[in-house]
């Protein structure tokens, strides 16, 4: 038998969850979009890689590919590839097991509530963006 005490409202619950899942990361990419010269010594203090383009790529990942999301354009592939973004701004930005209380306790579970968010994104990519999206359409 079929689940469907949500089913009638399927499409809305999709969007809903969609927005609730990049809210965090439009916040943030905000932040650093407008104060992008801040973005950029708070990646060379986490010690990233290119600090200035690792900057750049939060900004696009966090606001603009975040605000696709919302849209509902190109859901699927960009749904996985936040997978792989959040995963390396978990391992970049809480590597909690160099980490000493109470940094440690923080950070590992923010690099554990971000692999809670990388498995919301992969439910997005296997069920898409419902109708209420570009997609959609």
């Amino acid at each position: 038998m079929r689940y469907t005490l949500f089913e009638n409202q399927r499409n809305e619950l999709i969007l809903l969850a969609r927005i609730l899942l990049v809210i965090l990361f439009l916040i943030t990419g905000w932040g650093k979009l407008i104060n992008f010269d801040g973005t950029v010594s708070y990646m060379s203090s986490l010690g990233a890689p290119l600090p200035m383009i690792a900057a750049g790529i939060a900004v696009v990942m966090e606001f603009f590919v975040a605000i696709l999301l919302v849209l509902g354009f190109y859901t699927r592939p960009l749904a996985f590839l936040y997978i792989l973004f959040v995963l390396g701004a978990s391992l970049i930005g809480h590597h909690f097991w160099t980490m000493v209380d109470p940094q440690r306790s923080a950070n590992m579970i923010n690099f554990f509530k971000n692999f809670s968010i990388m498995g919301g994104f992969l439910l997005l990519g296997i069920t898409g963006p419902g109708k209420y999206s570009v997609d959609g359409k």
